[in-house]
């Protein structure tokens, strides 16, 4: 998987790479950081925090089954996480449940779709048919990220709280 970098509009170089299982620190910091509202967006829930093991979990892909790509900043001379997008396994070998975050300070600014478009190119080439996502419904953010990307939406039929998002690939 290719690194992307790229100038934001106030000239900040942001780099789009994949995720490393050494980067579970990072990933620990950048949730921790998220908002109350972004976090319940993102976990369908009351997550603050999540255990090292979680964490690590996330950073530990093999880039076929499961695959994360982090953007990043240099702060003070260290990387710092500022989003990230992934897909996990599912049941059907080439369908994948995906997700994205993007931090606060930078939600609104084109990286959910950039992250996405990595994530979607990966999943192409590991032979991905579909990509899904399940979102709480009321997640105005994820409902323009997927118009964007042009995914199909429908109510989830076992919670009227949550939408079903769909990309056939």
């Amino acid at each position: 998987m290719q690194t992307e970098s790229y100038p934001t509009i106030d000239g900040e170089m942001v780099t789009i790479r994949p995720i490393r299982i050494t980067d579970a620190a990072m990933e620990e910091d950048f949730i921790r950081r998220l908002s109350p509202r972004t976090k319940h967006y993102r976990f369908l829930g009351g997550v603050r925090e999540l255990s090292p093991a979680q964490v690590s979990k996330l950073c530990d892909v093999d880039g076929r089954h499961s695959m994360a790509f982090v953007a990043t900043v240099c702060r003070d001379g260290r990387e710092m996480e500022i989003g990230v997008s992934r897909y996990a396994p599912n049941s059907r070998s080439d369908v994948r449940e995906i997700a994205v975050t993007v931090a606060d300070d930078w939600q609104h600014k084109g990286l959910g779709t950039k992250l996405m478009n990595q994530l979607i190119q990966s999943a192409r080439c590991a032979g991905v048919k579909q990509l899904y996502s399940i979102d709480l419904s009321d997640n105005a953010a994820m409902r323009a990220l997927a118009d964007d990307l042009n995914m199909s939406a429908h109510r989830d039929p076992d919670d009227p709280h949550q939408t079903i998002y769909s990309l056939q690939l």
